[in-house]
């Protein structure tokens, strides 16, 4: 018979196994979803093409075509912000099932993205040229509602779900009725809250990859009080973690993530809670490599939905996140249901 250590060593050798497998397949899809979006659209660019292009040395002669408008001012900005925005949600998601200990949680359905999204409302109603901070004022605001209302209920981090609902569902009456009085910016609010990243600048996706910078390193930093924490209630304490001080700081990473993306884009929903339940069956449950595979899993597959969302007629990539996300979030609340 087998002894504990045994079994652990060949656990690991095969997990480490599946993790470099997981890598080469994601490595592969991020190229390959990058040449597509790259080279494909209104106007089809030869693959060589689009590499010379994007090449510093390029001349100035070349730069100057058509194509290369294109390519380095339209669909570059617009892979670059999809591939941000999806992998700062993924992260998101990762970050809040294991703080809150619960697998429904995401910036979605904790009302974290209705609240960015009443912020920049208002920003845009108060005719502001950067609704950024706005939403993050309100990503901070709803998710303080929603901790508020789950602890004063009784349920603690079981009813953080449902009071996402009922946050999501005030907010959204909130953002109606900025709607409703927005007069002449009524159009614009209507086509940012619909999610879409046909109109991404250059500054937009600068502004979300400085988000990345600020928010997935720290909490790549605290993965490993992550993994204490999201062991059970109160069982970081007694591994020696300040589960006070870590909650602070992450939910303010996810907040600023969301609203970074919220404010340049609009909704997109589910992305954070797909993407770390495809992952954790082949990366495991430890939070390190799962938040790296969960960004670059999070951009390839919004990426891939801004694409599908494109060649639909540019429908926004909400809307295909949603009829992706919907079901799987239905699935995973009555698997949940049938377990208690």
């Amino acid at each position: 018979m087998r002894r504990g250590p045994e079994v652990l060593s060949d656990y690991k050798t095969a997990l480490r196994g599946r993790r470099l497998r997981c890598a080469a397949i994601l490595s592969c899809a991020l190229v390959s979803v990058a040449f597509w979006r790259l080279t494909q659209g209104e106007w089809s660019i030869p693959p060589s093409k689009v590499l010379a292009l994007l090449s510093p040395f390029s001349g100035e002669a070349e730069l100057s075509t058509p194509e290369a408008v294109v390519v380095r001012s339209v669909r570059l900005p617009r892979l670059l912000s999809a591939l941000g925005a999806g992998g700062l949600l993924s992260v998101a998601g990762v970050v809040l099932q294991g703080l809150l200990f619960n697998p429904l949680a995401e910036p979605y359905t904790l009302g974290i993205a209705a609240g960015a999204a009443f912020g920049g409302a208002l920003g845009f109603a108060a005719h502001v040229s950067w609704v950024t901070p706005w939403a993050f004022a309100g990503a901070l605001v709803a998710l303080w509602a929603v901790q508020v209302i789950a602890w004063r209920s009784g349920g603690g981090r079981a009813y953080l779900v449902l009071a996402g609902i009922v946050v999501n569902a005030f907010l959204s009456a909130g953002v109606t009725f900025l709607k409703a009085i927005a007069d002449d910016r009524l159009g614009a609010i209507v086509l940012w809250l619909m999610g879409s990243f046909s109109g991404a600048s250059p500054g937009a996706s600068l502004g979300v990859w400085a988000a990345v910078l600020l928010s997935v390193p720290p909490a790549w930093f605290w993965g490993r009080q992550l993994d204490a924490v999201s062991l059970g209630e109160d069982r970081g304490s007694m591994l020696g973690v300040d589960e006070r001080r870590l909650r602070v700081i992450l939910l303010c990473l996810v907040s600023l993530g969301t609203a970074v993306t919220v404010g340049s884009f609009g909704i997109i929903g589910f992305v954070g809670l797909v993407v770390p339940h495809l992952l954790r069956p082949f990366i495991g449950p430890l939070h390190r490599p799962l938040l790296l595979f969960a960004f670059g899993t999070g951009g390839c597959l919004t990426a891939l939905a801004d694409g599908a969302a494109q060649n639909l007629g540019e429908l926004p990539v909400g809307v295909v996140t949603a009829l992706v996300g919907g079901p799987f979030f239905c699935r995973l609340l009555l698997r949940r249901g049938r377990e208690n």
